[in-house]
């Protein structure tokens, strides 16, 4: 079985989603796959299982929250 999950994340300007996304990236590995649109990151992550893909999600959204509050403080 095969699980997928699309998540959109919206921030401030494309600057600040740009800073997020080059932070995560080296996590990414082939896990999840992130681009930006506009001022939005968009990430699409594939996984084996669902609570493979729960982990990944966490992962993922635990990397841009701690991204997202270094990129405000500077």
């Amino acid at each position: 079985m095969k699980a997928t999950c699309n998540i959109t994340l919206e921030f401030e300007n494309n600057k600040i989603a740009e800073k997020i996304l080059r932070s995560i990236e080296v996590d990414n590995l082939d896990f999840v796959k992130s681009k930006i649109k506009d001022k939005k990151l968009e990430a699409h992550i594939e996984s084996k299982s669902i609570s493979s893909l729960l982990h990944t999600m966490d992962d993922f959204l635990a990397c841009v929250t701690v991204a997202e509050k270094v990129v405000h403080k500077s």
